[in-house]
């Protein structure tokens, strides 16, 4: 939460843009992802923060990710329940050859943009996406006490 994400030298800006040109793997960026939570995690626990957010990161954006966290997928993107993968979330976010992106608006005039979720009678939420239970395991496991949020 107010914390930067995409790395000192912008390392999750060229890791989305090279698995998303096909020229590295999901394992690849996954991998990107997990050493920038591992440094944010370490950097606020050695200035002693007390309570240590944990299910800030987003590979998208944080609208995205609760979202999928709740499984208000459209139909279009055919996904039929289960954990969301990058190949739905991602084409939630930027669209892919046979569906259009879902709208991105900007956050209270800012320059900040967020993926716009669809929401009327035709969602059916479900819990989709274990993304806040792992990410605390994750920094537990680096023995960094989080509060998911």
């Amino acid at each position: 939460v107010g914390y930067p994400r995409m790395g000192p030298k912008r390392e999750l800006k060229f890791a989305l843009e090279s698995f998303w040109d096909g020229k590295s793997s999901a394992e690849d960026l996954k991998k990107v992802a997990a050493d920038l939570r591992s440094s944010i995690w370490k950097q606020m626990a050695d200035v002693g923060i007390k309570y240590i957010p944990s299910n800030t990161f987003a590979y998208y954006d944080q609208v995205l990710d609760t979202t999928a966290m709740l499984g208000a997928v459209p139909p279009r993107y055919g996904w039929n329940g289960g954990e969301i993968g990058f190949d739905v979330y991602f084409s939630m976010a930027r669209g892919n050859a046979s569906v259009p992106a879902m709208e991105m608006t900007k956050w209270f005039d800012t320059n900040y943009h967020y993926i716009v979720p669809e929401l009327g009678p035709d969602v059916n939420f479900s819990y989709a996406s274990h993304k806040a239970v792992d990410e605390y395991k994750e920094a537990k496991a680096l023995g960094v006490d989080t509060v998911p949020v």
